[in-house]
């Protein structure tokens, strides 16, 4: 019988992992701007949450980082040479682009792409769009390599779509995954698509005041024509002015679903009624009417400020074979009395399947502004699909210990910014994604090898 699974790609941190505070609305990221990082630690942080869902029993698989510092970036706005040339001088006349150029957040892959499982496509295929990231120079500048790590791995096309990245400016702005959630009775079964945007209804003036949305409408809408969804299939919200201004930036930041639950902060969505009637509709045509089951937190219980300072929707939402779901939370939900009494009473104590809670410790992430959903990429595969996969990139005990004494032998456990424009970095960086290639049996992905091999 096959067995369709639902499979986390975790991101591995890479080896210039750095607190510049890039991301604009961010606050996470901004409050730790400057920070000493610990690239050694990140890694290793996020190895361990990818091993414990493993030995949980939940499916997982890693993404390999992306080349930092981007030497083609530097080079394109002027900066020719070698990195010995290139980056202190970089450092020292426009630090901001060095830091964009050796951003590891790439790491948080849940903005890589948008995937569509086979069940709910037209030709029974699996589709992928990596996301455009148009709205900052340093995610921008992933595109081309997540599309070439996604091909690499999903390279059959008997089962596996690629589609090109939409149209890079402000119209289809596009940040991945983050902002789209598939609901479904379960996995295997026919999904609906909640597409999250931040663009204003025509006929209000709902607009945030001091962030700018990274979603558009535009950008869900080619996203769902791209795969092929029909409008029984989709449902488009737009996420919450109140809650962009307060830091949400991406809607998992505010929500996260997983089968028919559906968990959400109280101002998650600008219309929050006409959401839940939506879903509640879709799934009742498309899941056998399977009914909806929302998980509402209010904001007398969490307000928005806790929620964005501990990530609770941040979290993920895993399901058992029984069942019932596992909720990770990032540790910093303990240090919040209200949050963690909500996880208490209204979630372990309410009427869902939710019936455990495992925190796990992500800080280095978590300063960055990245909890653990941020650092997935979620995609539903059956059997064939799984067999189908190239690479070694599935997580089990002989690949864990091989990716923590790769971490251990390359990374280095203290990174200032001025250390970004040290040229030794650069080519440690480089020997590290070398072997790991060789690790994962993924090929020559990366610019500096498919350089080397057209030499």
């Amino acid at each position: 019988m096959d067995k369709t699974l639902e499979i986390n790609f975790d991101g591995l941190v890479g080896p210039t992992h750095n607190y510049a505070g890039l991301a604009q609305g961010n606050l996470a990221s901004k409050r730790h701007a400057g920070l000493i990082s610990n690239p050694r630690e990140a890694a290793l942080q996020g190895l361990e949450k990818m091993k414990a869902s493993v030995d949980a029993g939940f499916p997982q698989a890693v993404l390999p980082p992306q080349q930092r510092p981007d030497m083609g970036l530097l080079h394109c706005l002027g900066y020719r040479g070698a990195p010995e040339e290139v980056l202190p001088r970089v450092g020292s006349e426009a630090p901001e682009l060095l830091y964009a150029a050796c951003s590891a957040a790439a790491m948080w892959t849940a903005n890589a792409a948008t995937i569509t499982p086979s069940r709910d496509t037209l030709d029974s295929r699996v589709h992928m769009t990596p996301a455009n990231m148009q709205s900052a120079l340093h995610r921008s500048i992933e595109t081309a390599q997540t599309a070439r790590t996604l091909r690499a791995i999903f390279s059959d096309e008997r089962h596996f779509a690629h589609h090109p990245a939409l149209p890079a400016t402000p119209w289809f702005s596009d940040e991945g995954a983050a902002n789209h959630t598939r609901l479904c009775a379960q996995h295997g079964g026919p999904g609906v698509h909640l597409f999250v945007h931040g663009d204003s209804a025509p006929d209000t003036l709902a607009a945030p005041k001091h962030h700018r949305p990274r979603q558009t409408l535009r950008a869900c809408r080619a996203l769902a024509r791209q795969h092929g969804l029909s409008d029984q299939q989709t449902v488009f919200a737009q996420q919450h002015p109140e809650a962009i201004d307060a830091g949400v930036f991406h809607n998992d930041v505010i929500c996260v679903g997983n089968g028919p639950v559906l968990l959400y902060h109280e101002r998650a969505f600008f219309d929050e009624r006409a959401v839940l009637e939506a879903l509640r509709d879709r799934l009742a045509v498309r899941a056998d009417g399977q009914p909806l089951i929302p998980v509402r937190v209010p904001e007398e219980a969490v307000t928005l400020e806790a929620a964005v300072a501990s990530y609770l929707f941040n979290s993920q939402l895993l399901s058992r074979e029984d069942g019932s779901m596992t909720l990770v939370v990032p540790g910093e939900c303990e240090s919040d009395e209200s949050v963690w009494m909500t996880i208490q009473n209204l979630l372990l104590g309410g009427n869902n399947p939710i019936s455990e809670v495992v925190v796990r410790d992500v800080k280095q992430s978590m300063r960055n502004g990245g909890g653990p959903a941020c650092l997935r990429l979620r995609v539903v595969l059956n059997e064939a699909e799984r067999q189908a996969m190239s690479a070694r990139v599935m997580l089990d005990d002989a690949l864990y210990q091989d990716l923590t004494t790769w971490v251990e032998r390359h990374y280095r456990d203290r990174l200032t910014l001025e250390d970004l424009a040290d040229p030794q970095l650069a080519h440690e960086s480089l020997a590290a994604l070398d072997e790991l290639t060789a690790l994962l049996k993924l090929g020559s992905i990366y610019p500096f090898q498919l350089e080397r091999g057209a030499g």
